[in-house]
């Protein structure tokens, strides 16, 4: 309940700025409201929504298998760790917004480029959380499976995963964060649909309702995505630390 005050609070405080300013650059909650409504009978919002969502889930998977095998590899191997490390250290200084125009320059500006810069900007995030968790294998429980010689896949699925399964809910929460912001550069600077084309759309005409309304929208889509699906994976994921066998 102190959720749902904490919000009230916040949309009554928002409706007595709109009133005192009175300002097109501050529309009301009632104006906003009425944008989207306007938006999801005409099926727009539903579209751009459905672009953008397609955007990170493409990304988002991309970033993670390709994460995760080179995490693992690094921290299993420290002449694979020596190599690649370097390159790790590129990839998490460099810019969001520079990977974006060399994807765009290179690539064009089509749908693998706008994937493949946002996957390349989450990319040294999952490298580091997996390779941190392959350091922390047991090998005790490593040895017991060679003892019982286990094959390399039930090896994977029995013994490595579990242990990884902590670090890769973690990888998979904090790397979503950075997915949802870097698409909406991506679609501001290169695609013709979603909402980040939208709000810089929208900025250009100094529409802050439909502004406020795609990013009232988009958060709340973030929110849903959060609660029904990162939450529920992440307690599974480490559920066995709290009730070991």
């Amino acid at each position: 309940m102190q959720r749902v005050y904490s919000l009230a609070a916040l949309v009554a405080a928002w409706t007595a700025a709109a009133a005192l300013v009175h300002s097109r650059l501050l529309p009301g909650p009632l104006s906003v409201g009425a944008t989207i409504l306007a938006d999801l009978s005409s099926g727009e919002l539903p579209f751009q929504m459905g672009c953008t969502l397609a955007r990170v889930t493409g990304s988002f998977a991309i970033a993670m298998v390709l994460g995760i095998i080179a995490g693992y590899a690094m921290g299993r191997s420290k002449a694979v760790d020596r190599y690649a490390d370097s390159w790790l250290i590129v990839l998490i200084n460099m810019p969001a917004l520079v990977t974006i125009i060399f994807a765009y320059v290179w690539i064009g500006l089509n749908e693998t480029a706008a994937i493949l810069a946002v996957a390349i900007n989450k990319l040294p995030n999952v490298i580091v959380v997996v390779r941190e968790g392959a350091r922390a294998l047991d090998p005790e429980l490593d040895e017991m499976a060679r003892a019982f010689r286990f094959s390399r896949l039930s090896r994977i699925r029995h013994v490595v995963i579990p242990q990884l399964a902590p670090y890769l809910a973690a990888s998979s929460r904090s790397g979503l964060s950075i997915v949802w912001k870097i698409v909406l550069v991506v679609e501001l600077i290169g695609r013709p649909n979603g909402v980040g084309f939208v709000l810089g759309s929208a900025f250009q005409l100094f529409d802050m309702a439909k502004i406020l309304s795609y990013a009232i929208s988009f958060i709340v889509l973030m929110l849903v995505v959060e609660s029904l699906l990162v939450q529920p994976l992440e307690r599974r994921a480490t559920s066995w630390r709290r009730h070991p066998a």
